[in-house]
């Protein structure tokens, strides 16, 4: 599936001969990434193109003469789908061309020389590791080093991943975004802007029933019982009395198995809880508070007159969304890095067999458009194991898995638009019906 890429702003510079360029300013899921010139990614294009040939996406065109404001424009939105499309082939993503032409655009925007560092790594009950890396190294290389020292099973890794996690007052936490392969989380935390911002070490599932394949590594059972415990805590899994007495007693006895085991029945276990945010059902400005997980969007919303009500969406009710950047940055060279502040998700569903749009305003929108993404992953991979006569592909992980599928599956489109050209932006029939593999 692509990738939240996207140039919402690009700047003119001077450059040493007396002429200007053009500085853009690439965001991933909502957050500064890197500022590249037009010149550095056309390389980058050449380079790719001796290796991969023409399955390459196509490259805007150099312009010889002086641009308009609309070229400039159109070449802006250019660049934005090509890095959206060039990583949509999982055998780019892991190429060394790719992956280093990033690891130094990053780099380079935030002045970090490649050095040895230490970065704490924290674990759900609060513990943190401190490990040694260079500052280049990405998520993927820091996520191994931290799983050998917790003696996390390598073949598992894939069920883990890095997030940037918030630690708010009273106890509260706040996830960021997961770390992408390629990024480098030394840099992503020193870049960013958030106050008590660390890198943390989660599950990166969203099927609950996957937890049984990680239960004969023990490292990998601890880290499901401390995220487990502290969900339970922090009331993202919401037990019953009876169920609350009987997991504490299993903790008392540190009988991690059956308590992982009883979680299994826990209402919102194993869900990515957002932070509170507004709504547009069933009026404009209601609150919301989130949970998403085993294949539903969980939504409890607070009404005018401050009654809640819970409604659920089953993934296969939804047909598409997209993602909407509402506003504009005036402080590019100021400590303004993020677009979280003014972004939509909105998806549409179906209702008593009409087609329905409901709209979330939340700063967490790219990773909320990441966990619906990832609930598809997952169901087309379990489709796949039980019809081996489909054929599909799915990327997960980075790695390249086939199987064999003819089902179709939703699509999302999250290309940063100001709120007044907001347009329908893929128009696409998105339930699991024929599936394309290079839309995976």
């Amino acid at each position: 599936m692509k990738m939240h890429f996207c140039i919402p702003v690009s700047q003119q510079r001077p450059d040493p001969l007396g002429g200007r360029y053009v500085l853009y300013s690439v965001y991933l899921d909502g957050y500064l990434f890197c500022r590249v010139r037009y010149s550095q990614l056309h390389r980058w294009h050449e380079q790719l193109r001796q290796v991969f040939g023409n399955c390459l996406p196509r490259f805007p065109p150099k312009y010889y003469l002086a641009m308009t404001t609309s070229m400039a424009e159109e070449r802006r939105d250019q660049l934005e789908q090509y890095l959206q499309n060039v990583t949509v082939d999982p055998n780019m993503l892991r190429s060394d061309i790719f992956i280093d032409f990033l690891k130094f655009v990053q780099l380079d925007t935030f002045s970090i020389a490649t050095k040895t560092a230490s970065l704490d790594i924290f674990l759900p009950d609060g513990r943190n590791i401190p490990v040694e890396i260079l500052t280049s190294d990405t998520a993927e290389r820091v996520l191994e080093v931290v799983s050998h020292r917790i003696g996390l099973c390598q073949e598992l890794l894939g069920y883990f991943g890095l997030f940037l996690i918030r630690f708010c007052e009273e106890g509260k936490l706040s996830v960021m975004k997961k770390l992408v392969d390629f990024e480098l989380p030394y840099v992503s935390l020193r870049s960013t802007d958030v106050e008590n911002c660390k890198v943390g070490l989660r599950k990166w599932f969203l099927d609950p029933s996957l937890d049984s394949v990680l239960m004969d590594c023990p490292a990998a059972v601890d880290l499901l019982y401390m995220q487990a415990v502290q969900d339970i805590e922090k009331e993202w899994a919401k037990p019953t009395q009876a169920q609350r007495q009987k997991l504490e007693a299993l903790q008392k006895e540190d009988n991690r198995t059956k308590f992982l085991e009883l979680s299994q029945e826990v209402r919102h276990y194993g869900y990515l809880r957002l932070d509170p945010c507004t709504c547009d059902y069933p009026e404009p400005g209601c609150g919301a508070v989130l949970s998403v997980g085993n294949n539903e969007i969980s939504c409890c919303i607070t009404l005018p007159d401050n009654q809640t009500q819970e409604i659920v969406f089953q993934m296969n009710r939804v047909k598409c969304w997209q993602v909407t950047f509402l506003g504009t940055l005036l402080d590019m060279d100021g400590p303004q890095r993020t677009l979280n502040q003014n972004l939509e998700l909105s998806f549409q569903f179906s209702e008593e067999s009409r087609w329905q749009w409901f709209v979330i305003y939340t700063k967490q929108a790219f990773l909320l458009s990441s966990c619906l993404k990832k609930m598809i992953s997952e169901k087309m991979v379990k489709l796949a194991a039980e019809n081996p006569e489909m054929q599909i592909e799915v990327p997960e992980q980075g790695k390249s898995k086939k199987h064999h599928i003819q089902q179709s599956q939703q699509k999302d489109s999250s290309r940063f638009l100001p709120r007044k050209s907001k347009i329908e932006m893929a128009k696409v029939d998105c339930v699991f019906g024929t599936i394309k593999e290079e839309d995976l």
